[in-house]
């Protein structure tokens, strides 16, 4: 399946109080070839498990996009884990969300 997604990036501010703030600037729009979504259970030590999405997506090569950026579609949030070149002129995404 086929998704126009909007690329944003994090960028993160201090307060007034001295805490931090993250909030998203968008960078552009890219179109994606989605595979399925696996679901799965992530533990970490002294916390609570939480549900973690995985999904493996396609599209064409963009500079723009590198790890740690957050793709809006279909009403979530998907963090870009891993990129990679998969042949000529087209890059494989490795997407993660949270929940």
């Amino acid at each position: 399946m086929r998704m126009l997604a909007r690329i944003e990036r994090p960028v993160e501010t201090e307060t007034p109080y001295g805490g931090r703030t993250v909030s998203y600037e968008p960078v552009g729009m890219v179109w994606l070839a989605c595979a399925a979504r696996r679901r799965r259970e992530r533990s970490e030590a002294g916390l609570p498990a939480r549900w973690v999405e995985t999904m493996q997506a396609g599209c064409r090569a963009d500079g723009r996009l590198a790890e740690g950026l957050v793709l809006r579609f279909g009403g979530a949030d998907w963090t870009v884990r891993g990129v990679e070149a998969a042949s000529a002129g087209r890059m494989a995404l490795d997407l993660e969300r949270s929940r």
